[in-house]
């Protein structure tokens, strides 16, 4: 899974906009309403991804009507691991395959970029 919704408690306090995630050990801020939105799908994005690369299990986000705030309110953060670790980790790393002989001069002779078309396979694959 890579696109998550979870209720997020926003409150200001001072001149900032902190944010908690209840059903999460996430928490920011930012300096404006949109701003402190950000930080909290940016910081969950990071925690989520964290989780599935640790493959450690991800809570279930609570009902956002289940949330009671004396001060501030309550809204849903959206996040996408997929295009979070696009940003984030995208450094190359390098893989050992092995293929016919026949296709490898056949792929050469066209002028193929053999990493070009492993990452667009993978994409399809994985749907990407």
């Amino acid at each position: 899974m890579s696109k998550y919704a979870y209720p997020a408690i926003f409150k200001q306090e001072g001149k900032f906009y902190n944010v908690v995630f209840p059903d999460l050990p996430c928490a920011t801020s930012g300096k404006s309403i949109p701003d402190a939105m950000l930080m909290a799908e940016d910081a969950l994005a990071l925690l989520l991804y964290s989780y599935e690369l640790k493959r450690k299990e991800i809570p279930k986000p609570s009902l956002i009507g289940d949330i009671v705030v004396d001060d501030g309110f309550v809204n849903y953060v959206i996040c996408d691991t997929i295009d979070y670790a696009k940003k984030f980790n995208n450094k190359a790393v390098k893989k050992t395959l092995t293929i016919p002989e026949w296709l490898n001069e056949a792929a050469v002779s066209a002028g193929i970029n053999f990493s070009q078309v492993l990452q667009d396979a993978l994409k399809s694959k994985l749907k990407i």
